[in-house]
């Protein structure tokens, strides 16, 4: 993983997060979806965020307001350790990590963008753990990944399997979410250099 992030600012991992793992955080993610605790993601930061479904077209919930998990608190405690292993490598000082469950019904999307917000450059790097069981090319919902320098040479696009794992530069690699031909299921965030 390592040498891909510091060769392309990415990284797509299969042999990171066992598939058990991702199996039991899709259950968690999907027994809180039937329970209503998601709601409809927003774009934007503090005051100015606005829900725009053209834009994006998912719902989310914070790992912090779910319920208590098994699966959940075995996630956070593998990123605690993820965070370290990358303040060790990259000296990035990074304090701690957020991460939202995300369901994306069949249509939607997210258009290209960067993750870190233009008014503050706390989220370093970024992580996306697909949950769904089955995937193929035919559901769409890749995540595509572009150039640094100019944002519109696509450079791959990552199918959305189970317990495939990918990290990359949240302030250098525009992406997006291609439409989704079935429900789209993942678990997302941001290691941060801000303290909670």
């Amino acid at each position: 993983m390592f040498v891909a992030l510091e060769a392309h600012g990415w990284a797509v991992c299969d042999d990171l997060i066992d598939t058990t793992l991702a199996a039991r955080l899709h259950a968690e993610s999907r027994a809180a979806w039937e329970a209503g605790l998601f709601h409809p993601a927003r774009i934007g930061r503090g005051e100015a965020t606005a829900r725009d479904a053209g834009i994006r077209g998912d719902s989310i919930l914070w790992l912090d307001d779910a319920p208590a998990g098994a699966a959940r608190a075995d996630f956070q405690a593998w990123a605690a350790g993820l965070r370290e292993a990358l303040n060790e490598r990259y000296f990035l000082g990074l304090k701690r990590e957020e991460f939202h469950f995300s369901h994306y019904p069949v249509g939607t999307a997210y258009k290209k963008h960067v993750d870190q917000h233009r008014a503050t450059l706390h989220r370093k790097i970024s992580l996306v753990l697909y949950l769904n069981p089955e995937w193929s090319e035919r559901d769409g919902g890749e995540l595509a990944l572009y150039g640094q320098d100019d944002g519109t040479t696509e450079l791959h696009r990552v199918l959305p399997q189970r317990a495939r794992l990918v990290v990359f530069r949240s302030d250098l690699v525009p992406h997006e979410v291609l439409p989704c031909h079935k429900t789209r299921w993942a678990l997302t965030g941001w290691f941060r250099t801000d303290p909670a």
